[in-house]
Parts: C-alpha cells; structure tokens; sequence
C-alpha cells in the first residue's frame, strides 16, 4: 500500500482568509517581507513569485514591516515598535511566520515541516522526512524529494502539497495520484504496481480461464517482463493479461516474439 508522507508537505499548505486570519491566502502573519532581491514588500515567498518573474530567496530576508504600525524592522517574531506578534510560528533560518500548528524545522531538509516532529524521521537516503509508520517498511530512493513529481512536473521537496511515497519509493504530489488513480494503477517512473493489487490479480485469473483463445493462439507462448518484480518468463498468450510466473502479477509486457511450437 501507499504511504502518505505527511511531513513531505512544506508548512502553509493550507488556504485561508487573509483579512479574518490575517497574512495572505498562504499563511497567517502578521508582518510583510521585504524581499532582498527586489526590495518589495510581499506577505510571503508565494505571493512574490506569483506576482514577479524572480523568485524570492527566503533564507536572504533581512527586514519585516509590521502590519499594524508599518515600521519596517530587521526580521524577529515580535514588532520592535507595538510589540505585536509576527507569527505564534517563527522560524529564523527560513523566515517563515504562520500560526502553531506544531512546524519544526528539519536541518537535513533544510526546510519547515508541519509537525509533530515526534512524529517523524528523516531518512538519511530518501533525503526527507517521513511518518514513523514507514520506519523500515518503504523502498528508498537516493534524494528521491529533489526530483519534480512525474505528473505535473513540479518541485516535491517545496512543495505545500502533502506528497505520496509509492510501493517503488517514488514520490507524487497527494493530488497527482488520485489523478492518476483515475486513469491507472502503476508508478509513471517505473510501471510498478502502485496499489495492493492481488485481489484483482485473482479476478482475472478466473476471466482468463472462462475466455478461451481462438484455435490459432491457443499454442502461442511468448516472453513477458514483468514490471512488478523485473522477472522475465515465458507464458502462453492471452489477450486478457499475461500472468508473471514469479510473482504472479499481471502488470507485465511482453518482451519478444511470440512462439508457435512445433506441433
């Protein structure tokens, strides 16, 4: 089955009101950000590289303004001038101000996770934080988060977007696998099965045996790879599937020509 790594999504995920809530539609905060490079004032990263051709560089930001006094300050938690406070969160390497939703920042990610922090660990191979839940029990991918996901080809270790870690340990956006559960059941990278699939294996065990060929393919074996377990065999042919000898799964594909034997 699928794991769901709920500290793959970057902290401010979620969409809110910004005049109830205070911020912007990403977080709730209650200064701007003066942006280093262009020396603008956004309430966040997002809101800057939405509206500009330049991306701001969140760990360069050296000066806030305050919401409720104006007074543009260096970068704190708290308004030098009415005290009021930037954020119940406060990051100081990544700038990042929002409500308390139990954030931690990860050293080795190098960025804010939505916590718990106890909750999670990060896997030294992967390069990311996952639930404890998958403490030995998924596939690793070296730096498997620092490759954009397969589908909409957008940045996965970023993004706000929680992220799935696939049976073959590769990573989607939440969102891009229901999409693609639509459509499909296998890794777009690998063609692995990215679902339990064994009780439907066995469903098409019983139409094959109910659908016979017709008597010119009744006697033709062929090769067949098989994408689940990369086991290559020889079966007979079926236009209903081809069932892998190994691990018994019908995700494969024929792999060669196909074979009349001599009668």
């Amino acid at each position: 089955s699928c794991g769901a790594v709920r500290g793959m999504a970057a902290v401010g995920e979620e969409r809110r009101d910004p005049e109830r809530a205070g911020g912007c539609e990403h977080y709730r905060r209650g200064c701007l950000l003066r942006a280093p490079c262009c020396g603008k004032l956004y309430p966040c990263r997002l809101c800057h590289d939405g509206a500009e051709e330049h991306r701001l560089d969140r760990f360069r930001v050296a000066e806030v303004q305050c919401t409720r006094c104006r007074l543009l300050q260096k970068v704190q938690q708290r308004c030098q001038g009415c005290g009021s406070l930037f954020g119940e969160y406060y990051c100081d390497v990544c700038h990042l101000f929002d409500r308390d939703r139990q954030q931690y920042h990860c050293q080795h990610c190098g960025i804010c996770r939505i916590g718990p922090k106890e909750d999670f660990f990060h896997c030294a191979k992967c390069n990311l934080c996952l639930s404890l839940s998958l403490q030995g029990k998924h596939k690793c991918i070296e730096n498997v988060s620092r490759q954009d996901c397969p589908i909409c080809l957008e940045d996965i270790h970023t993004s706000r977007v929680e992220a799935r870690v696939l049976p073959c340990g590769h990573l989607l956006h939440k969102t891009c696998y229901e999409e693609m559960l639509k459509e499909g059941y296998r890794c777009p990278l690998c063609m692995h099965s990215a679902l339990d699939m064994r009780r439907y294996w066995r469903q098409l065990d019983d139409e094959v045996a109910q659908t016979p060929m017709p008597t010119e393919y009744q006697n033709m074996m062929v090769e067949i790879l098989c994408n689940d377990c990369n086991s290559r065999s020889t079966v007979q042919f079926h236009l209903l599937g081809m069932k892998c000898t190994n691990c018994e799964s019908y995700n494969t594909a024929q792999d060669g020509k196909s074979k009349q034997p001599v009668e």
